[in-house]
């Protein structure tokens, strides 16, 4: 979106030179940078507001029966100026060999909070929802209402009854073509880095809704905080493997979480070597 609003504020000074020259008149040749500057963050600003208005007239105790193509589709525009402007580069591997056309389960660690929305940006087209926990609503009231439209589902980790709804909900949105369902197996977030033993039961919404799996790492978002509007942060998102339909529906949740935990975790102290390689040099 930055780039069309250079392209449009571009424009804008050619049509204003028509009616006040600028660019002939050598005494105001510095309107130039500061009209064209000022043009693209009165747009970056628009779309900030119209972003946080959005939700924040969100209702999240509405029920959600319909996908909501208007906060897909503000989230797809805003999430990348957003990381833009916080210096945020994200490096994407092994994008195609994510299945086409079809819903997936997306398994990733889970680093920071600002996950979930580094894989809204990156992957758009799979119009992914996430699992997560409840008190996202009380910690985390705006994301909360955003997640409310995003096909996202929250529950509640001590209620096992909460917990097989959420399974079965997110199956329906697979089985539907509604959705792709985002997971974390790792239950929480890891503060070291390391990946952390799996929950194997999120793996059951694979199995019973019998879906692809694509398996991912993230390496850096828990960097973004500490860097923001100071340096950029590179972060690396690599899609590990992917576990077809016909394979998830034959496997047991056990054998998927051995599968999948080891080249996830070979991956991510790949990356983080790699990282402070470059660092280094």
């Amino acid at each position: 979106m930055l780039s069309i609003y250079a392209v449009v504020s571009a424009i804008l000074l050619l049509v204003l030179d028509k009616f006040i020259p600028i660019f002939k008149n050598e005494n105001a040749w510095w309107l130039v940078p500061v009209i064209f500057v000022g043009a693209v963050l009165c747009f970056v600003v628009l779309q900030l507001l119209v972003f946080a208005i959005s939700v924040f007239v969100v209702n999240p105790e509405k029920d959600n029966t319909k996908v909501s193509s208007f906060y897909r589709f503000i989230t797809k525009i805003t999430l990348p100026v957003l990381f833009k402007l916080a210096g945020v580069r994200i490096h994407i591997t092994g994008e195609d060999k994510i299945p086409e056309n079809t819903r997936v389960l997306l398994v990733s660690n889970h680093i920071h909070d600002f996950d979930p929305a580094i894989f809204l940006s990156s992957f758009p087209y799979l119009h992914l929802g996430f699992v997560g926990k409840k008190e996202i609503q009380t910690l985390m009231p705006f994301v909360a209402k955003m997640m409310s439209r995003l096909d996202c589902i929250l529950i509640d980790r001590d209620n096992n009854r909460e917990g097989i709804k959420a399974i079965l909900k997110a199956v329906e949105y697979i089985k539907t073509d509604r959705s792709s369902i985002g997971i974390f197996p790792e239950g929480y977030t890891s503060k070291d880095g390391e990946l952390k033993g799996f929950r194997n039961g999120a793996f059951k919404i694979a199995t019973k809704a019998k879906a692809p799996i694509v398996a991912c790492t993230l390496v850096n978002t828990d960097l973004i905080t500490k860097n923001m509007f100071r340096r950029r942060t590179n972060v690396y998102l690599d899609v590990v493997d992917v576990i077809t339909a016909e394979e998830t529906a034959v496997m047991k949740t056990e054998e998927i979480a051995q599968r999948l935990h080891k080249p996830m975790e070979d991956n991510i102290a790949f990356r983080r070597k790699k990282d402070i390689l470059a660092l280094c040099q």
